[in-house]
């Protein structure tokens, strides 16, 4: 099965090519620039460099979140757009999920964190067994002080992925709860774990897919503030 994967959560963007598990091809980028503009131009590059067109695709993957909620609505919609055009079906993954991917090298448990501001990190653990990341607990939002007790009671080290990991490594170091730290090119997002964790997951149409974000926006949250103090 050839997948077509997309990560645009955070403030990387990438788009991966997987046959059968193995990575055939990956293209990254971390500029200013919106991933409106880069990650199609990319998957199109991509496609033509592997010698692969997009009729060649059985499965469109993207990260549905959590993450930024401009990224994740920029990558759905172009799962969405390609997976109706070519009638083919598409599914998407946890961005926390698909980062816990990165920790198979080097086993144990890993803490994948986002940073989703307001004191808090979008997060998940998992265990890594049998060559692929178990969920331990579902995604949230959690703040640095809670997590900290739930990671202690692992009694290991945890590996640290994401854009979140030097402000978690940070806070973990003061408590003494022991971690280590993914080196860079493991530390971000990346669309190879997006096509890793979508191998086992049942497939819908582009009308299935829909985004989670776990949390209201910015916007709406000090829209709600507002009306709660009546104004």
């Amino acid at each position: 099965m050839l997948i077509l994967a997309f990560e645009s959560s955070a403030r990387a963007a990438s788009v991966a090519l997987v046959q059968d598990g193995s990575l055939v091809s990956q293209y990254s980028q971390c500029s200013a620039l919106t991933h409106s503009r880069t990650l199609l131009p990319m998957a199109e590059d991509m496609l033509k460099n592997a010698e692969k067109k997009i009729s060649d695709v059985d499965l469109f993957a993207v990260a549905h979140g959590p993450g930024s909620f401009t990224g994740i609505r920029i990558g759905v919609s172009t799962v969405k757009g390609l997976a109706w055009a070519g009638e083919k079906p598409c599914v998407g993954v946890s961005t926390l999920e698909s980062m816990a991917w990165h920790g198979l090298a080097v086993g144990g448990y890993v803490c994948p964190v986002m940073d989703a501001r307001r004191q808090q990190v979008y997060n998940a653990l998992f265990e890594i067994r049998d060559g692929k990341p178990v969920r331990l607990t579902e995604d949230r939002p959690i703040a640095l002080e809670e997590l900290a007790p739930q990671v202690q009671a692992l009694g290991a080290p945890v590996f640290l992925v994401g854009d979140g990991a030097e402000l978690t490594a940070k806070y973990f170091a003061r408590a003494g709860i022991p971690f280590r730290m993914a080196p860079e090119n493991l530390r971000w997002q990346s669309a190879w774990g997006v096509a890793m964790a979508a191998q086992d997951k049942v497939p819908g149409t582009a009308d299935d897919l829909l985004p989670v974000y776990l949390r209201l926006s910015q916007a709406e949250r000090e829209r709600q503030e507002r009306l709660a103090n009546g104004q």
